[in-house]
């Protein structure tokens, strides 16, 4: 089941809310545990007992941790279920990816498994992780199990995060309030979200579909297409995470932002702390801090540098491109650290065009599923070979695309949130902006329910990693 789809809109969240809130406050823990697993079931029946188990062992290994904080039984207890955890997101996720490189490497035949991987593995397992290695450092281990479970299946944030930190919630748990105002919040963030991925996403994903099978290629649809893709990942992951902060919001959470809009960085270290930010989060708090982090000397700094990028890159796939694309952020961040940081600062256009060329080229790494692949991408934006400057497709889906063009670079600015920001300061017309804002809201879901029912299936892409 998916956000962006007819059955959850008009079926399980109205039905989930309302049990949700008919139900006892001291009981609304298991409803959302119970849902949740039930909405993981939906798409992932046979997995649904993996995630229990991932649970189960996280509970007691932490249980165990704060029983014996301070001695080996507590070291131990940690490692077996960071073992745990990881070992079943390297098993599930990497097992094919290793037999393939073995097999080339040695020649011999190992049949691959092929197994199919459990969506939201890569973003549960890293909350587990980080609870039980809080718990060790210090933290309170939950003692209910079903708050525990609430936690780390929470359906709004399960498949494709934000990773939400313990700490942050741990309260929220027990204590969390809710009112009217709050769950307006709610359901405006939820509904952005969504037009970000259905109005916006899945459009940018069909032009990327033709441009993949036109025969009638230039470089000029090359760069439209690698633009396209760049705009589509944003919008598809930003807009999940809007819906599962508001979400949240109307059960009476407050997730952490996840996307600061990157793409008006001046710099990659400033991109890095605007896109995906959970993630970027719990690598420097889990890997590269206790690796050291930069209170280190030159040699072992870069090595941090190139071990935490390494493994960002394969958290996001087991494919070449992906460790590829972890590289080539370590060598940009190390190049701007040691090398020309400080000149980005006193140049500020020069900079931002550097950053978009880069996370552009970024991109076109991420997408490239094979090398030949990536090698003709490269080819294409470069003009390397025959191809044209421009071709008679590519004006075309130009023209007819250019309104979705300058739609989509304009809403990764933060332009239209201080337009509204400014506009409601405006006390004269505050009670006019809270009605158009309800109209437009509304219209909002019309047209996205209009183009779902006429559409196909559109899963988020941050699905499959």
């Amino acid at each position: 089941m998916i956000f962006s789809s007819i059955l959850f809109l008009y079926y399980f969240l109205p039905i989930i809310l309302l049990v949700y809130f008919i139900t006892p406050k001291k009981r609304r823990n298991a409803i959302l545990f119970v849902s949740s697993l039930l909405f993981y079931a939906w798409g992932e029946p046979k997995y649904v007992l993996l995630m229990l188990l991932s649970i189960l062992q996280g509970y007691l290994c932490a249980r165990m941790i704060e029983k014996h904080r301070g001695t080996k039984i507590a070291k131990r207890a940690m490692l077996l279920s960071v073992f745990f955890s990881g070992g079943s997101l390297l098993y599930f996720k990497y097992a094919d990816f290793f037999i393939e490189n073995f097999r080339s490497i040695t020649g011999i035949h190992v049949s691959l498994l092929k197994i199919a991987l459990p969506i939201g593995i890569s973003f549960y397992t890293f909350q587990l992780i980080s609870y039980v290695v809080d718990v060790y450092r210090g933290a309170h281990a939950q003692t209910n199990f079903l708050n525990l479970g609430a936690y780390i299946a929470m359906f709004p944030q399960l498949i494709a995060g934000p990773i939400i930190r313990y700490e942050d919630i741990e309260r929220q748990l027990t204590e969390r309030s809710y009112s009217f105002e709050q769950a307006a919040e709610g359901i405006c963030r939820f509904l952005i979200g969504l037009a970000k991925k259905v109005l916006l996403a899945n459009q940018f994903g069909e032009l990327i579909a033709i441009f993949r099978d036109s025969l009638d290629l230039s470089v000029v649809y090359y760069w439209m297409y690698i633009l396209a893709f760049s705009l589509q990942i944003y919008f598809d992951f930003s807009g999940y995470s809007d819906m599962a902060i508001g979400l949240g919001k109307l059960f009476g959470f407050e997730f952490t932002e996840n996307f600061n809009y990157p793409y008006i960085s001046k710099s990659i270290t400033e991109f890095w702390r605007r896109w995906h930010i959970s993630l970027g989060t719990w690598f420097r708090d889990y890997v590269y801090i206790p690796l050291g982090g930069n209170k280190v000397d030159l040699g072992r700094h870069i090595r941090n540098i190139a071990i935490v990028w390494l493994l960002t890159g394969f958290w996001h796939g087991a494919s070449w491109n992906f460790v590829l694309w972890g590289l080539y952020f370590a060598i940009l961040l190390i190049l701007e650290k040691y090398v020309f940081g400080k000149c980005l600062e006193k140049y500020s256009v020069l900079s931002h065009i550097y950053v978009i060329l880069a996370v552009l080229v970024s991109f076109l790494i991420f997408n490239a599923d094979q090398m030949n692949v990536l090698v003709a991408d490269i080819k294409g934006i470069l003009g390397i070979g025959s191809l044209p400057l421009i071709s008679a497709e590519a004006i075309y889906y130009l023209k007819s695309n250019g309104l979705l063009f300058v739609t989509g670079i304009v809403g990764t600015t933060p332009f239209m949130r201080k337009l509204m920001e400014k506009i409601r300061m405006e006390k004269n017309i505050k009670r006019i902006v809270n009605v158009i804002e309800i109209i437009l809201m509304i219209a909002t879901l019309i047209i996205v329910t209009a183009y779902l029912v006429d559409g196909s299936f559109n899963p988020f892409l941050y699905f499959r990693f």
